[in-house]
This record gives C-alpha cells, sequence and structure tokens, in this order.
C-alpha cells in the first residue's frame, strides 16, 4: 500500500537549493534530536533543512487522548504552520498518534495530511515499517516506552505491514514529558535490556525519547541495527524528499 502522495519531488542537483522537509512535532519533549540530526547531515548529499512546528495536546500515553492528538484538524493546522517554510515533504512525528489510528486509520490519516499540505506526507508509524523493509529485516523485537495496550497496538500495525515481532516490552511510562526527561544512559540501557536474540532490528517508538545521540553506541552494544522514532521520522522525510538517506553517525538504517 502507499501511503504518501505520489508526487515525488526531483532530488537536488549540485548547487540547487536544499530542500525543506517539515515536521509536525506533538507538544515538547525530544524535538531537540530534529536540529541534531540536521547538524549531521549537514555537508552530505542528504544535507536538508528540517524545520519542526508544534501542535498541543495532552501528552499522555492513553488511545483516546492520541486519537484527539493525531485528529485531521489539528494536523492540518500543524501543516498551516509549516506553510511558510515552503517544504517538500511533510512528516507527522508522532508514532501513537498514528498507529493509534490502526492500519487503515492510519492511512487516511496521512493521505489528509498530504491534502492539507500539498506535499507528500507520511508518519513515523510508516517510517517505522518502511525503514525496515529498507533494511531487509522481518523480526523485530520492540522496546516501547509506552503502558502495554499502546503498546500493542504498535505491535499490531507493524504485523500488518509483514514485520514479525519476536518479542514486546513497555515501560509503562503514562507521559510524553516523562519519556523527554530520560537520561541518555538510561535510554541505552533500555534499549540493551529489551532485545531479544531472534531479532534482527530492535525497534524503539516514540519520538518523544532522546535518541539520535546513542543509536550507534546501541548497535554497537546488541550487535544489529536499531531503529527509533525520531531517527526513522527523518529518514523517512529525506525518502519523500527525493534525497538520498545517508550519514555516518545515525545507525546502520542512514549507513
Amino acid at each position: 500500500m502507499i501511503v504518501n502522495n505520489p508526487r515525488a519531488a526531483a532530488p537536488i542537483t549540485p548547487g540547487s537549493n536544499v530542500h525543506t522537509i517539515g515536521f509536525i512535532y506533538p507538544d515538547h519533549a525530544a524535538e531537540d534530536d530534529y536540529p541534531l540530526a540536521e547538524k549531521l547531515l549537514s555537508g552530505t548529499e542528504s544535507a536538508a533543512k528540517l524545520v519542526v512546528e508544534h501542535i498541543y495536546g495532552t501528552d499522555l500515553h492513553a488511545v483516546a487522548e492520541l486519537l484527539d492528538l493525531g485528529s485531521p484538524e489539528k494536523l492540518a493546522d500543524g501543516a498551516a504552520k509549516l506553510a511558510d517554510h515552503s517544504p517538500t515533504a511533510v512528516v507527522w512525528a508522532c508514532t501513537s498518534g498514528s498507529f493509534v489510528y490502526r492500519p487503515d486509520g492510519a492511512a487516511e490519516q496521512v493521505r489528509k495530511l498530504s491534502e492539507a499540505a500539498g506535499v507528500p506526507a507520511s508518519s513515523t508509524s510508516f517510517a517505522f515499517t518502511n525503514a525496515a523493509k529498507a533494511l531487509g529485516v522481518r523480526r523485530v523485537a520492540v522496546a516501547a516506552s509506552y503502558p502495554d495496550d499502546v503498546a500493542a497496538l504498535f505491535e499490531e500495525f507493524v504485523r500488518h505491514h509483514g514485520l514479525e515481532v519476536v518479542s514486546r516490552t513497555s515501560a509503562g511510562i503514562d507521559t510524553a514529558a516523562e519519556v523527554g526527561q530520560l537520561p541518555l544512559d538510561q535510554v541505552v540501557e533500555l534499549a540493551v535490556a529489551n532485545d531479544h536474540a531472534d531479532a534482527e532490528a530492535l525497534l524503539i517508538p516514540d519520538t518523544a525519547m532522546h535518541t539520535l545521540g546513542v543509536i550507534d553506541k546501541i548497535e554497537q552494544r546488541i550487535g544489529k541495527p536499531v531503529l527509533t522514532a525520531n531517527q526513522v521520522t527523518v529518514w523517512e522525510g529525506l525518502r519523500l524528499a527525493g534525497l538520498p538517506q545517508r550519514a555516518e553517525q545515525l545507525g546502520a538504517l542512514f549507513r
């Protein structure tokens, strides 16, 4: 299933302007991962301006609240905020606020976002499944920050898109704000502790978690690719913009 607008942007050619990719980010938690990604991509063929605009709602990891957070009205508001930046592509930078709509609803969500933005669009949930396919991995472990009922919906989503989940763990953290305050060493230990020997890759959903600075460290510890929410969201934005997805410090996905 194609879940984003099929109008692909032309790749950057020598001497052309750098593409702008827009991200709609819920509330505030780990949005500083995006300027970090922009810095790590600078000077490479994947260089792009990564612009973040915010929408607001509750930061509870609870189904009803997440359905409200990812509503068409709120995402249209985010798209309107990004319009002044003339983005080449737009990504809804929220895992739980997309997969909670279930597979068909999540596809409809990005279709409406693409209509509102007038450019190709996607979400972090689809970024995970697209990134896993790009890496050629099928068996995955999921280390989720959410309560287990929400984590179960993420598992349902990725299974629907062809991934085999060999293990799923839930940290049971109720709010995005709490996740955003996790120290980086604790993020690393959470990831390492929740890997599984049978998994070909480890998936860590939740764009509220700071991960971009420690992906390589986690991969070195567990010896396999790690896909994290903000990492795959940036990758998806580059993909939609028709840009290469290559960098040395953003994990196996970008190498």
